[in-house]
Order: C-alpha cells, then structure tokens, then sequence
C-alpha cells in the first residue's frame, strides 16, 4: 500500500523551483557573457537593481526584528548574554580565519614565481586607496556608529547605525511593560508587511541574477582568471577548507548538519553567488533561521551584528592577499610583522560589510599600513576582485548562519526539534511558497 505523503504532494515541479530558475539564469547569463560581452555588460542594469530592491527592505526589517524580539523580552540579562556570546564567537572564528589565511599563504606560496608584471602606477587603484584613506581609525569607527540623527540610519542604510537604535528602542519597549509589549507586537505586524514586500521581490531574482552574471563574465571575462587563477584557487580551496572543516565541526558540535543547513539555503546561495554580496539575502537568511527554530531575539541580533564582526571570507582574503603582494614583489615579512598583520585586519576588516567590492577597499586601507609593500601592487588584484568577491560572500553568508545556530544553542535559544525537522525537509515550513519565505 502506497502511503501518500502530503509534504511531497505539495512540491511544485522543479521548473517552478526558485533554485532551479536561478541556475538556469545563471547558465545563460554566463553564455551572453561569454560569446556576447558586450550585450553581457549591458545587462548590468538587471543586477544592480535587483540588488537595490533587496537593499532598501533591510534597514526596516532589522529594525522591525529586533525591536519585537528585544521588546517581548522580560529579561533583558538574556540580550545583554547573548550579545556578548556572539562577540566572543565572533572574534575567536574571525581571527582563527585570519590565521588559516597566512597559513595557506606560506605553505603555497602563490606569489613565488609570478611571471605577470606590476601595475606601472597606482592609478588604478588610487580611487580605492583614497577611500581607504578616509578611514579615520578605530575612534573614527566607533562615532560613525551614531547616526546624526534616528531617521539617518534608515536613510544610509548603515547595519551598525541600524542595529545601535533597534536595541535602545528595543530595550526602551522592553521597559515600558505592557504598553511597549502592545507596541512591539505592532511592531511586528509591519514587520511582517516588509517580509511581504520581500517575499515579491523574489519573483525577480532570477533575472536580477541572469544580470548580475552577464555583466560579471563579460566585463571580466575569462583573460584576468589566467595570470591569476592560482591565487584564486588557492582562496577558493582555502575558504572550501574553512567552511567544510571548521564550520562544519562547529555545527555538528552544535548538533546539526553543515550539509543539510546548507541544502534549506540553497536559493541564497546562488544569489549571494551570482550577485556576489550578502546583503541580498540578509532577509531570507533572518527569516528562514527564525523558522529552523532560532529565537526571533537572537536572529535580530546575530545575523546583523555578523555581517559587520564576522566577515569569515573577507578575513581570509585579506592575510591571503597581503602575503600574496609581499611575496610577488619580494618583501620579506618577519613573524612579528605577520602577527602584527593578524591584529591590523581584525580591526579593519570590521568595516568591510556585505557589499560588492567592500573587502578590496579594507585591503587596501590595511596595506596603507605596511609601506614596505608597495601600493601600486594591488593593482594586481583589481581584475580579479569580483571573482574573489564572489568566495568573500559566499564564506561570510555561511559562517553568519552556522553562527547564528551556535549561539543560539549556546544560549538556550533553540528550538533543536524544529531544527531538526526543518533541515531534514520534514516540517512543511522547509518548503513554502516564494510569497511566504523570501528566495
């Protein structure tokens, strides 16, 4: 006797699947790119506004979450721990990451033997380099973190900004007993109308995603991989070591599967991929953690918070890439010059966030610090970015969810039934339709 399985029977066919739609847009987005550049760098449009789509609905629904999940709080101890569990988690993964960077450095050496030649001048990269030098140092870091007023934070978009008046409006509803609980549950309600909003914006991400390729593969091209692929395979195999080893050791310590965690963020994956910034799937990634059983409270905190303290992929390209530049142009690096390179990126890489292109900016404020490596070198690593971008985001989007799990288990603020569940595709939730989980 057949038994009927009514999750299954639920399961559209594969062609209206969101992860099968945006694998197809990557394929033929990748083909205009490569055999039509020209028609693949006029896509560009269909990426960027994709990417802007997703962008202007993350201010208000971190806000949204954190303020209902700090508001409905009686014990505000609870924030305050979890917050600080995220911070060590944080710092120990982050600089763990750094050093498996400067390890794979020095046992591949990928810049001993570079056949290519150095930029002539840094024009190439003076517009990064300037940027990096409005860098106003760890102070300059911690004031920019208030905003000049409560509505500018919405208006930049700044998560640091964003998360500093979700918390205090959060504690303050916290505070206000049953009038803030009143409030907070409103609160949520509008939250769940940006979810909404989201949940339409998805309908367009298979084109958003076939822009983003077309434009990647013919403005790049295939030609920048040559002269530098080693380096990035290197990054590649070393960020894949990172997420299948450590990651992966620290999920099961938590108690479930990397690969099944991975499989239920399948669909953000390829869109972190093909529009090679985690801030698109800032919302799906809340959301979707929030339904595997993690607390509203601890989502709101640690997935915002992580964007900007856990950059995984972001710290191992950048001791990977300074060894890299000091190893083409024959610089010698003492091991007191490399711990002290450990300590400077763990400071700087806190302000490269999800976006496209962030991680090369921190780089190159990092080496403006060390002048016994050349500047003009990192001109090097500017036809390369993108494609290295891609293996920032995808690392950093992971590291932020296994995370978000882990703390939560720490802190007791996990429902590891539903977890389990929803990884394994047992709970309906693990499979709804595009208007209710966002991507």
């Amino acid at each position: 006797m057949t038994t009927h399985d009514p999750i299954a029977a639920k399961k559209p066919p594969l062609w209206k699947r969101l992860w099968f739609q945006i694998f197809i847009a990557i394929v033929v987005g990748v083909m205009l790119g490569r055999f039509w550049p020209d028609a693949g760098k006029a896509m560009k449009p269909l990426g960027d506004g994709f990417i802007a789509l997703i962008r202007m609905m993350i201010a208000p629904i971190i806000f949204c979450t954190i303020v209902h999940g700090i508001g409905s709080m009686r014990d505000m101890r609870r924030v305050g721990r979890i917050g600080l569990k995220a911070l060590i988690y944080f710092e120990v993964v982050s600089t763990f990451a750094l050093v498996l960077g400067l390890i794979s450095a020095h046992l591949t050496n990928p810049g001993e033997g570079f056949t290519g030649s150095l930029p002539a001048n840094a024009n190439a990269v003076q517009g990064f380099v300037k940027r990096a030098a409005d860098d106003t140092g760890v102070v300059g870091h911690l004031m920019a973190i208030i905003p000049s007023s409560f509505f500018d934070a919405f208006a930049t978009g700044d998560l640091l900004q964003i998360l500093l008046i979700s918390i205090l409006t959060g504690t303050a509803l916290a505070k206000m007993g049953d009038l803030g609980h009143k409030i907070s549950k409103g609160i949520d309600d509008v939250g769940k109308v940006f979810f909404k909003i989201v949940g339409f914006i998805v309908y367009v991400a298979p084109i958003g995603v076939f822009g983003a390729m077309a434009f990647t593969v013919g403005n790049f091209g295939a030609a920048s991989l040559v002269t530098l692929g080693y380096l990035i395979g290197i990054f590649f195999l070393t960020a894949a070591f990172f997420v299948f080893v450590v990651l992966a050791s620290l999920a099961r310590l938590a108690g479930f599967s990397l690969f099944q965690y991975l499989r239920y963020v399948r669909e953000e994956l390829v869109i972190a991929f093909a529009t090679a910034s985690s801030e698109t799937v800032l919302p799906n990634l809340m959301r979707k953690l929030e339904r595997a059983g993690v607390s509203e409270a601890t989502v709101g905190l640690v997935v915002p918070t992580g964007y900007s303290f856990n950059l995984d992929g972001t710290n191992i390209y950048m001791t990977l890439s300074i060894l890299f530049l000091a190893q083409v142009t024959g610089t010698d690096l003492s091991f007191g010059q490399e711990m002290t390179i450990v300590v400077v990126t763990m400071l700087t890489s806190k302000g490269a966030a999800g976006v496209t292109g962030a991680g090369f900016v921190v780089l190159a404020a990092t080496l403006t610090l060390f002048p016994q490596i050349p500047i003009e070198s990192l001109g090097l690593l500017l036809g390369i970015d993108r494609f290295m971008s891609i293996g920032r985001t995808l690392t950093n989007f992971i590291g932020n969810g296994v995370a978000t799990i882990v703390v939560a288990r720490w802190e007791g603020e996990l429902d590891r039934a539903r977890l389990k569940a929803v990884l394994s595709g047992k709970e309906p939730t693990a499979e709804l339709p595009k208007d209710q989980v966002a991507a």
